[in-house]
Parts: C-alpha cells; structure tokens; sequence
C-alpha cells in the first residue's frame, strides 16, 4: 500500500500517545517487554526522555548521568567541521576530550527534549467550524482563526512550561493537530569522534549501501545551568542532568531479535498519488543533473588543498547524500513499480468513494483535483528547482543576497544605513569561514553554463547587464569575482566602512538579488497550486482515512518524535544473493585501498584487528564476540527515513545495540511505500562504537560514565 495504514510490525513511524491503543499488543507478541507507559509517559520518566532532536536534523540521546550523547558522525560533521582548522584537523584525525576542560563549545548547535503531546484537534475543528459559519468560503478568514486558536493554545502552554517552547503541529495533511512542548539546551560541547577513515569509512561509494562498515558516531555533552534549565554557553554551567539516559547492552544481537527505534523522521510522502510520484521524479532528475557538475567540481578541488576540503566537507556530502539517493529513488520506482501500484490503489479508492452518494460528495473530486495541482503547478515548480540547484549555488551572489536583504531588514527597522550593513555583515560574516573564491568561481562557470542549457529562454536571468542567452559566462564570472568586494569578509568589511550605501551596487549584490527574484518569482508562481494541492491533499487523506477506518494508522513524518519497531534481519536483493545481517571489522579490512580516500584504515585499527585486540585494558569489558571477531554493523526492518540518523536502536528492554544511520539502495523508494522484503536499516553496533572509543581513541573514561548492561534480565 502507498498509504501508511498497515498493521505490519516492521512498518510504520508510530505517535507516542497512540502507542497503548495502536500498537501495545503487536509490540508485545513481536518480543517487547516494555509497556508503552515504560516507553513514553509524560508524569514519570520513561524512555522518550533519553531522546534528543539533535541540531536541526537528526537524533540523538543521552548515555549518561552527565548529559553525554551519542549521534551519527555524519550528524556532528558539521560542527566537527566548523571546529576543524588545517592544524587541527578534527575530520582528518578525529579527536577525544580527555576531561571536561577538553570538550569544546559548538556555536549554534542545539539539542531539543519532547516533554509531551497533546491531541487538541477538537479545539482546532472548532475554530474552523466557527470561522466558516461566521465567513462562509472566505478561506483567508478561516485561515486566520485557524491561526489564532493555534497560537492561543500555544501560549497558553508556554506559560505553563517555563523554559520551554510549544508548537501545533499538523498531521494526516492538516486532519489532526497536535500541540507539542519542547524544551531546548543550547550550550552544547563536542567530547569526541573517531577519524573520517573510520566515521565515513567509505563515503560515497558504500552511502545506501550493504554490507557497510561505517562507524558513523561522535559524542557531544549537554549543559545547564546550575538549576539545570537552558543557558547559553558559560564556563560556569554544568553537565545536565537529565531526566533519563539509556544503559548499553553488552550482549550484542542476533537475528530475530525485537528491536526498536525513537527519533525524529524529517518525511515521507507515504499518501502521494501516482501524479505526484511521476512529477517528483521528474524534479529529482533536475537536481541530479545539476548536482553532479557542482560536486565534480568541489571534488576535485578538495581533494587538491587540504583546507577546501575542511571548507567544504560538509557541503559536499549535505549535498551528495540526497544526489545518491535520488538516483537510487528511481531505480527503486521502476524496479518495485511504485507508480502502477500507486494507480491500482487509487482505483480502488475511487471505487469505494463512488459506491455511496455522501462519499462521492465529500472526496469525489480529491483525486481529479491533485492530478490538476499538479500539472498546474509543474512549470514554475521546475523553473524554481532549475534555479535553486544551479546558478543559486553561487556562494559570492548569495553573500551579496544576504547584504541586501538583512541591511534591509535594518532600514525597515529604523536603523541607519551604514549601521543596517555592518549588522548585516554581522549576521552571514562567520561564513567566510568556509569559503574558496577560487572555487566559487569554477562553480559558478559550471553553473551559469548548465543553468543556460537547462532553463526556459523566458526565465533567462534579467538586470544582470548583459544578454544571458549570448554572452561570454567565462568572461562575465571573472569580471564579476574580479570587481566584487565580496569575495572576503575583510575586503566586504572594509567596504562597507569606505562605499556605505554604495556598497550595494557591488555587482555580486546586482547579480545576486537578480538571480533571487528569478527564484522568488517561480516559488510565488508555485505556491499558487501549492495552496490548491493542500486542500485536495487534505481531502484525499480523510478519505483514505474513513476508507481504512478501524485499522492501526500513522500519519506521514514530519520531523515529530515516532517508535518503529521490527526485528534484526537480513535479506535477499536479487536471485542467489543473500544478505546476513551483521558485518565485522574482517570485512574493514578486505575493503581497505590505501590509493583510494573512502578506503584507507587508520594503521592503529589494523593493529587491534591483526592481534584481535577487542578488550579493554583491564579486561572486564570485551567488546569482540565469543569467536574472536569485532563486530561492525547490523541490519534490521525497522522503517526509517532521514532525520532518524543517529537514532537509537534498543532492545527489547530499551537497551541500546546500536545507531540508525543509513538505509538500503534497494528500498530508496521507502519514503514513498514501505518494501517488508527489501527495506532495511543500517546500524553500527554499539560495540563497535564503545570499542572505537576505548580501544582506538584512548577514551575509556568516557565508557566509565556509561551504565553497561550484560545481564539477561530485566534492566529499564
């Protein structure tokens, strides 16, 4: 099924609150021993409050009594990278706080614990209700009260949760809503993380794919004030003590075994309609297109000077990880049939809708509506895309796009002009940081030639000052990278202090806010059909929903807090080929190829591999198996997606074996339609990760802190 209305053990990103109706006695026969209450209560502790939103895009979760906490290196890579100079290379070497002191500050980063949810639907249907009786068809003025009863239930619930912050979430495409208090640490410090050659032990060639034998973890510690509430960063806050933390099952897994998921998935698209699937690989193909120039060129000048390659190492991947799984996405399309098996569905919904007279009137057009939307929206949708990927990607517009819009921002605001730039300045300044103009300037040659190629003549850039369909790109990038000031923050600095307001006549500030309205002027054409395919898409669910009445549900992700819940197991991907479910450092080294960056091992890794060195000094804690190997990566059927990165993967009594981190090439379509038989998740063991720690990074104090578990019995 395309919709997410399945009662599947291994599918479905499960809400909270629902966990004791939905899902409580399917969890139990699978093998859990955790009631729901165990797993998510908002009176006592319980399992949820050990999870994290972590940054703005993953998950992670607290291993300590002091705040410590686990994610995915690829989740910490960027503020690894931020932290990382040529000399202290903290990517190349990796690095490990050997005391409190060590650990260093990471500026902006975040970390969000859930308190709770609560279904306030009725209050919102409500609103509306009202807001059409008093207004009828007028959907601005319903829009506002619909607003308003959100934002009053918000602040209602700010006041009574000190130090937090509350939204009104949507769910089921605007069918359900619930409100959802957070509370928010900002001083947030890096402890430590192992090399690239481990953390991203072969990087894009074996991204999606298995067998895997990624380390992918680092470790980060959260602090509080001395009451401990959310500060920002001060020498004089403390660790936090939070209100639970996971202990770390030493017993390792095997096939079969329960397991499940907490984090934050960031989406799906599981109620799309086969009009919607077609055009996203249509929009994918665009952005796969573009990508691949801009990252050959990034590419090669990473790996040419060390210091491009700290700069843009985490643009480089952000950007990589989607362009991979894009192409696996249509593979998958074709391979599964994702699009026919979206019409039959559709058949048979337009089946049961026109076999009652009440149905047809309520959901009888959703269908004919989308499929309109969509063709509607489709030109301006391309149009923005072709930008954005593409001539939208240069970094030295983009500065002069910030300059324009934030000093703007100031003026509107009453402030003087020159003091309304240097604010500006202030706000995008940090980002120099992780700048080559150099390669800047091969990007945007690259970009400007493909954007010609690819967009329609009628959106060729305008106020540029010259002919975009006929002029020389070679020789309008040199001319505009050699008389813009804005190609470092000390000559932009300094410019502003000697021009003022004449700063923006910098042709990197004409060229760029040209390159935003064509962008601007596609998204405000887009949205128009966007607003139309909300509603359809709104009616199309509730239908799907009364359709499938009775049966266990859950709404697409949206980067709200889920369970999911599966087994350890492998799989098979073609004839005669089949998967186990687990990977050891043997296979490390059989992928090793010291000419090949993706594939080199660190020479200390193959000395603990080459003795079977898996114990700690002490030997009280062997993270190896009975057999003598050390254990990599594990594979199980739990439905995830992006965002669930760094997630924890427990037992069946909420201890932690792993880290979710990756799912598989032959199942990129699971964001759109679940593949029990193919779709898996890949996890790096925890003991992998404790060893790494230990063994490899010296930092067996950090294990000290951690509650680890070995015993068989019951220890949440």
């Amino acid at each position: 099924m395309t919709v997410s209305l399945s009662a599947l053990a291994d599918e479905g990103m499960w809400m909270l609150p629902l966990l004791q109706k939905m899902n409580a006695d399917a969890m139990k026969e699978l093998g859990c021993e955790l009631t729901p209450k165990q797993i998510y209560d908002i009176n006592n502790s319980s399992l949820k409050d050990a999870i994290v939103q972590f940054g703005r895009g993953c998950t992670g979760e607290i291993i300590s009594k002091e705040g410590l906490l686990v994610t995915n290196h690829h989740c910490g890579y960027g503020n690894i990278q931020k932290l990382s100079s040529v000399e202290h290379d903290y990517l190349k070497d990796g690095f490990w706080a050997m005391n409190r002191n060590e650990e260093l500050p990471c500026e902006g980063l975040t970390v969000t614990f859930l308190e709770y949810m609560k279904d306030v639907t009725p209050v919102i249907d409500k609103a509306i209700k009202k807001a059409r009786k008093e207004f009828g068809d007028d959907e601005k003025k319903v829009e506002e009260a619909q607003v308003k009863a959100m934002t009053a239930l918000a602040e209602k619930a700010e006041k009574e949760n000190p130090h937090c912050h509350v939204q009104v979430t949507q769910f089921y495409n605007k069918n359900v809503y619930y409100l959802i208090v957070y509370k928010t640490y900002s001083d947030i410090r890096f402890v430590g993380a192992p090399p690239s050659s481990i953390g991203k032990f072969g990087a894009d060639t074996d991204n999606w794919m298995w067998p895997r034998h990624t380390g992918d973890f680092s470790m980060f510690r959260v602090y509080a004030d001395k009451d401990n509430n959310p500060a920002d960063y001060s020498p004089e806050n403390v660790p936090l003590k939070a209100k639970n933390h996971l202990r770390i099952s030493m017993s390792g897994v095997q096939e079969g075994d329960f397991t499940m998921i907490m984090g934050y998935p960031g989406r799906t698209t599981r109620f799309q309609t086969s009009p919607e699937l077609k055009f996203q690989i249509e929009k994918n193909d665009i952005s796969i297109a573009a990508r691949t120039i801009r990252q050959d060129v990034l590419l090669e000048d990473m790996l040419a000077d060390p210091k491009v390659k700290i700069q843009y190492a985490s643009k480089y991947s952000s950007s990589s990880n989607a362009w991979k799984k894009w192409q696996g996405m249509k593979l998958a399309f074709d391979k599964l049939d994702i699009i026919g098996r979206a019409e039959q569905e559709e058949a048979e919904f337009t089946e049961w809708v026109n076999a009652n007279a009440k149905r047809q009137a309520a959901y009888g057009t959703a269908l004919k509506d989308l499929a309109e939307g969509i063709e509607a929206g489709k030109k301006a949708n391309f149009a923005f895309t072709k930008a954005t990927e593409t001539v939208y990607n240069i970094e030295l517009t983009r500065f002069g796009i910030y300059l324009k819009l934030y000093s703007g921002r100031g003026l509107i605001d009453g402030t003087d002009t020159l003091s309304a730039l240097r604010s500006a300045y202030e706000r995008f300044a940090s980002q120099y940081g992780d700048y080559s103009v150099g390669t800047d300037r091969k990007v945007a040659k690259a970009m400007m030639k493909h954007y010609r190629e690819i967009a329609d003549p009628e959106n060729y850039l305008k106020g540029i000052g010259e002919d975009f369909a006929t002029m020389d790109i070679d020789a309008f990038v040199d001319n505009l990278f050699d008389n813009s000031a804005l190609t470092s923050a000390e000559s932009l600095k300094a410019a502003i202090e000697e021009k003022g307001a004449d700063i923006l006549k910098d042709p990197a500030v004409i060229i760029g806010m040209a390159i935003y309205n064509e962008c601007l002027d596609a998204q405000n054409l887009a949205a128009v059909s966007d607003d139309n395919l909300a509603k359809a898409r709104q009616t199309y669910t509730a239908g799907l929903l009364e359709w499938k009445k009775g049966e266990p549900s859950y709404p697409d992700a949206n980067f709200t807090m889920r369970l999911t819940y599966g087994t350890v197991k492998g799989y098979s991907p073609k004839d005669a080929v089949v998967y186990k479910h687990y990977t050891t450092l043997d296979g490390v080294m059989e992928k090793e190829d010291p000419d090949n960056w993706e594939f080199v091992v660190p020479e200390k890794l193959k000395e603990l591999w080459k003795n079977k060195d898996y114990s700690s000094a002490d030997g009280f804690r062997n993270y190896g198996t009975p057999d003598g190997k050390m254990p990599t990566c594990f594979l199980s059927n739990n439905d995830i997606t992006g965002g669930n990165s760094g997630s924890p993967i427990m037992n069946s009594r909420g201890q932690l074996i792993g880290l979710a981190f990756d799912g598989n090439w032959e199942s990129m379509s699971s964001d759109i339609m679940f593949e029990p038989d193919l779709q898996r998740c890949i996890n790096v063991d925890i003991r992998y990760v404790l060893f790494i720690v230990d063994k490899f990074g010296g930092a067996g104090h950090l294990i000290d802190e951690m509650d680890l578990v070995w015993s068989t019995g019951k220890d949440y």
